[in-house]
Parts: structure tokens; sequence; C-alpha cells
């Protein structure tokens, strides 16, 4: 007989992109992600819970990481190689560079995917998730 896996309860976590560092943000909430604050924590299934992360036009990074971080896209083609520096980026889509640095800590393996669609960026304060939520502070 097949023994069912438990439901998870999952909670929502917000972040303030005013109130945190980009890497220790995303630490966190790769913490949470995966669900690993659980007393029930388990590496195979995916228990973990929703993050919230507002203002991420606001991310601040620690020292001169804006003008010096490069991030390389290549097409494939012959001098199809494009840079960006990290102010760039944010300005572009804010994002796009908040998920890619979650996304690098979460664990490289099938629940990788699922986890990522718990996690929720706005480029504003505005959301639909008020009585949801837990506020995380630093």
């Amino acid at each position: 007989m097949k023994s069912k896996k438990p439901k998870a309860s999952r909670k929502y976590f917000l972040f303030d992109c005013d109130d945190f560092i980009l890497g220790r943000m995303s630490t966190r909430a790769a913490f949470l992600l995966q669900g690993k604050h659980k007393p029930d924590y388990l590496p195979n299934n995916d228990q973990g819970d929703f993050v919230v992360v507002i203002n991420s036009d606001r991310v601040r990074v620690t020292g001169n990481k804006q003008e010096k971080k490069m991030y390389h896209s290549f097409s494939g083609y012959p001098g199809g190689i494009t840079s960006r520096t990290l102010k760039d980026k944010i300005k572009l889509d804010s994002r796009e560079v908040i998920s890619g640095s979650i996304y690098g800590m979460l664990p490289k393996n099938k629940l990788r995917d699922r986890m990522m669609k718990r996690l929720l960026i706005f480029k504003d304060k505005e959301h639909g998730l008020k009585e949801k939520l837990e506020i995380i502070d630093n």
C-alpha cells in the first residue's frame, strides 16, 4: 500500500528590499523556500513556504558591486557576447536580478523549479496578499 505524503501547510513571508542587502535577503529566502526552518524538513520533499519580495527596484548591494559586477550572455554567434553591469541590469528588470540570486542558492535538483514558483517578486509595495503575510525583519 502506498503511503501518502502529508500536505504541506504553507505560509507567506514578506521581504522588503529597503530593509535588506541582496545576498542576505537571498539566503533567507532560499532557506524559507526549501522549508529548512520547519522541524519536519526532508531534503527530498518540497515543504517550503511562499516568499514575497517587494520594492525590488530599491535592492541594495555592498561595496562597488553596482559598477564592478558584470553579467555576460552569449548568443552562440561569433561576436555575440553582451555584458552588462549590475546597475544596468537593475534598471532593466530588478526582479530578474533577485530571482537569479535566489535561484543560484537553491539545490540543483528537480525540486528547484517548484520552489521558484513560490517566489513572488514585485517592483513596488503593491501586491494582493496583505492578509496572508508574515513580515521578516532584519
